[in-house]
């Protein structure tokens, strides 16, 4: 099993964006929700982007440490 950042995506309700990405992250994101899909259905990278999101400013330690200082 490959070791991703990210765990499993909650299934929740879907909430429309629009966002325009690079191809190149578009094809990066897509590859991403086929790996992480361990063999199911892949996740759609709308999906990845919240939670890719969160995990990136929860491990930012130069954010953590700003916002307190700051806050």
């Amino acid at each position: 099993m490959t070791k991703l950042k990210l765990g499993p995506i909650a299934d929740d309700k879907p909430v429309k964006i629009a966002l325009e990405l690079p191809a190149a992250l578009h094809r990066d994101l897509t590859d991403y929700g086929r790996l992480l899909a361990e063999g199911g259905a892949p996740i759609e990278p709308a999906k990845l982007i919240v939670p890719m999101l969160e995990r990136f400013i929860s491990t930012d330690r130069g954010f953590a440490k700003a916002r307190r200082t700051t806050g």
